[in-house]
């Protein structure tokens, strides 16, 4: 397994593998800023909490980017568009999400909530299309079989913005809102500019996806990504976007719930915190350290079936520590160390299959379909986990939750035992 890192990483120069580790932070920290606090600053604000659930739904621009990732793909942008087709739509994002936090950083939501939700909405979409474009840069800048490995490097990204992103409320507490919001605005514009000395990947250029006629270029640009599928997985296309759409069902719908699960088990906040804040995200790293290392070694169709046994026996875990029915410090850490190890791997495979999945043609269009798929179908099923919890003890709803990954092993099982290599994550 070490090998193969040292492989990958030869095969990977060191400018991808830095500027891979920089748009992983940079795809990570709007969210973060936009999802967990954001609404902390609004309940601070008085606002009611119907309101801020309901702004979790600008959210779900990160679920519906595959109607325009079709633009991203094709179209050049003015001025920009020099930079080429990834760095060009990179920086355009990133511009939007300065303005985003900005805009938020500098209305008041108790006065001026509309002003606040036009800034959200801005960082969202912003953050989602800067989302579209960085998948498209990272599917483009290596081949299939060191995916694994980009994918790896996303995540640490990613994790590391969600630790950074955790500084904007000490930012806030000692400071307020507004310094806050606008060190992180500073972060993504030093970010964006980091982008103009990237490498631009070696992907089609638009010239060459263009016919002259926009009519048809931008029927082109929506229908081929889609007709492309079928083309490669034919009748193996249902099965894979079945895998898809329920391989991280179990994750989605168990996390939901594990707040009021360490509530009513009696353990304080001082511990969650501690235990959940500090420790679990450096497991987590090490977690998608070891999936790079195990998809390069074993291929990632089989560890992606070694990510699913991992989620199961994860989500059983929590029905073990349920069980226990008292606080207990020390299993509530393996527990939690054990479920961040689970996320950090299946999250890391799970990038490098969908990945494995798309063309580099059609890069952008593809990894936003596939990745809006799973996210759509899991967020609605998981909406649905309080009144699962409500109906039966935590112990029951922990085992159902890992049973949750049983369909997408046989799945897995069946995409090897019979699936052409396109399926397989090995086209």
């Amino acid at each position: 397994m070490i090998e193969s890192l040292r492989d990958a990483a030869r095969r990977l120069s060191p400018p991808v593998l830095l500027a891979m580790l920089v748009l992983g932070f940079a795809s990570g920290l709007p969210l973060m800023m936009l999802y967990s606090k954001l609404s902390f600053r609004l309940a601070e604000a008085g606002i009611d909490r119907s309101t801020i659930g309901f702004m979790y739904w600008i959210t779900l621009a990160y679920s519906i980017k595959w109607m325009w990732a079709p633009v991203v793909d094709r179209v050049k942008l003015p001025l920009l568009g020099e930079l080429g087709r990834r760095r060009s739509w990179m920086l355009l994002a990133i511009i939007g999400t300065v303005a985003g936090l900005a805009v938020i950083a500098f209305s008041d939501p108790a006065t001026q909530l509309s002003l606040t939700l036009f800034g959200a909405a801005l960082l969202a979409y912003s953050g989602a299309t800067l989302d579209i474009s960085v998948d498209a840069w990272r599917i483009e800048s290596a081949p299939n079989d060191v995916q694994s490995a980009m994918a790896a490097l996303y995540q640490w990204g990613y994790r590391f913005a969600i630790m950074f992103a955790g500084l904007g409320l000490v930012v806030a507490d000692y400071a307020d809102w507004t310094i806050s919001y606008l060190l992180m605005a500073a972060t993504m514009g030093i970010i964006g500019a980091m982008v103009l000395f990237m490498r631009e990947p070696p992907g089609v250029s638009v010239e060459r996806m263009t016919s002259g006629s926009f009519r048809r270029d931008a029927i082109n640009a929506v229908r081929e990504p889609f007709l492309q599928f079928w083309e490669r997985l034919g009748k193996w296309l249902l099965p894979v976007l079945a895998l898809v759409a329920i391989y991280r069902l179990s994750d989605f719908t168990m996390g939901v719930m594990t707040s009021p699960f360490y509530e009513s088990m009696g353990y304080s906040k001082s511990t969650v915190g501690f235990v959940t804040g500090v420790l679990a995200p450096w497991v987590t790293l090490v977690g998608v350290a070891v999936a790079a290392g195990v998809a390069l070694a074993l291929g990632v169709l089989r560890t992606l079936a070694l990510g699913a046994v991992l989620t199961v026996l994860t989500n059983a875990a929590f029905a073990w520590l349920a069980a226990v029915g008292e606080p207990d410090v020390v299993m509530l850490t393996l527990v939690v160390s054990a479920d961040n190890f689970a996320a950090g791997f299946v999250g890391t495979v799970f990038i490098a299959y969908l990945s494995s999945l798309t063309d580099p043609l059609n890069a952008a269009t593809q990894y936003a379909l596939l990745s809006s798929l799973y996210s759509l179908f899991c967020k609605t099923l998981a909406g649905f986990s309080g009144v699962i919890s409500e109906y039966q003890d935590w112990e029951n709803f922990f085992l159902l939750t890992a049973g949750y990954g049983l369909p997408a092993l046989l799945l897995i099982a069946l995409l090897a035992w019979r699936g052409p290599p396109a399926a397989r994550g090995a086209g």
